[in-house]
């Protein structure tokens, strides 16, 4: 299927045919972006960088939350403490608690 274009289901005499709606495009091209740059580098475009720092430094989120998930599942387990009071004591919802067990018994 191409690229900002979506099916849609059209019906003639009982019989289903896909019919292609052009869908609006969101791309960034028309949307208003400043190019400030970070301490590194004047501008993006400036940037001697393979990769954006600012873009690395989100992937350290996902190292905190396996140790918080880690934390999480070592008080499930052996201090024995309820899903409710986890969600309490790590600010997150019970649905939350519940895939990060649920996780951690498929791996």
């Amino acid at each position: 299927m191409e690229k900002g274009v979506s099916p849609s289901k059209k019906t003639t005499a009982g019989a289903t045919r896909l019919r292609r709606v052009a869908l609006p495009n969101h791309l960034p091209d028309y949307s208003e972006y400043r190019d400030e740059g970070c301490d590194l580098a004047p501008s993006c475009l400036q940037c001697n960088l393979p990769r954006c720092r600012l873009d690395i430094q989100s992937e350290g989120r996902r190292g905190t939350k396996a140790l918080r998930d880690i934390e999480i599942l070592r008080q499930h387990k052996l201090e024995k403490k309820s899903v409710p009071e986890l969600a309490r004591s790590y600010g997150v919802t019970v649905r939350t608690i519940y895939r990060i067990i649920r996780r951690a018994s498929h791996e």
